[in-house]
């Protein structure tokens, strides 16, 4: 939509200036500036039209898929150890993932 206004704007610029200046260049009758004047005119339409109709680049527009986080399956269990400071066997929590 921007691409297309910018187009029209220039369009309607370049239309502008060229029928102030148009009545002022009178080389062979006017109808040499009124040619470049549609040329331009008709150029910035067209090109304006062409960038108009391509497809959006697919970044930026659009949601992506949420990402999936698959955590592992872990739990505590209780662990027996051998204590040799104590001479014993104690036991601790343990996380255990699969």
């Amino acid at each position: 939509m921007k691409k297309t206004i910018s187009a029209l704007l220039a369009a309607a610029t370049v239309a502008g200036s060229l029928v102030a200046v148009a009545p002022a260049a009178k080389a062979d009758g006017g109808r040499i500036a009124a040619g470049v004047a549609g040329g331009l005119i008709g150029g910035a339409l067209l090109g304006g039209a062409i960038a108009a109709s391509r497809p959006a680049p697919a970044y930026g527009y659009g949601y992506a898929p949420a990402p999936v986080y698959v955590e592992p399956e872990c739990r505590v269990v209780r662990q027996r150890v051998w204590d040799e400071y104590r001479g014993v066997w104690r036991s601790r929590p343990v996380e255990v993932c699969n």
